[in-house]
């Protein structure tokens, strides 16, 4: 039986301990991440903060719903949101945070658990939304394949290893030191 997008909704607001996506209209939990997976994302998310500025964007880690499809709602492991979007869906206590438009950057984290599912689904998905900037960082190969959205809505893709400040070109003046996103 497939999950209406209402009990979704109602089911991921409900549940404060889980975080639920929305897969081809069946509700899946999110399951919990490795050390690396979790220490990955957060470096990658206290740098994004050292150099953006709060007025104009809020960075998110595994939190907030990104909206590919009704069917389709899933939670990246890192996401950038324009502060206009925020203030948009501030003062609602019985709204999901969900966003449909294009997101300057999000990134997902390779895991065993869900690495198979973001590489086929997700990355993907992110692509067929329009969102700027896509990175997967793989934590034991230690790279991040990032692809960035052209004028004309294609995609380059560039690979990176280990070592080196990586620009996030949807965010202007913005890089990501690998050296210490891998420093494990």
């Amino acid at each position: 039986m497939a999950v209406t997008v209402e009990l979704f909704r109602e089911v991921a607001l409900a549940d404060g301990d889980g975080t639920w996506e929305l897969r081809c209209g069946q509700l899946v939990g999110k399951p919990p991440m490795t050390m690396d997976h979790n220490f990955q994302a957060a470096d990658i998310v206290r740098q994004l903060n050292n150099q953006l500025d709060d007025d104009v964007y809020s960075v998110r880690q595994n939190a907030g719903h990104v909206r590919v499809a009704d069917d389709l709602y899933v939670v990246p492991d890192v996401a950038v949101i324009p502060m206009d979007s925020l203030r948009a869906r501030a003062g609602q206590p019985t709204t999901l945070e969900e966003y449909a438009e294009a997101l300057p950057f999000v990134a997902e984290i390779w895991s065993r658990s869900t690495g198979d599912y973001d590489s086929d689904t997700k990355l993907p998905a992110y692509r067929a939304r329009g969102d700027l900037e896509i990175w997967r960082v793989h934590p034991y190969e230690r790279t991040v394949a990032a692809w960035r959205r052209k004028p004309d809505g294609s995609y380059t893709e560039s690979r990176y290893h280990e070592r080196g400040r990586v620009r996030i070109e949807s965010l202007p003046g913005v890089s990501i030191d690998l050296g210490k996103v891998f420093r494990l």
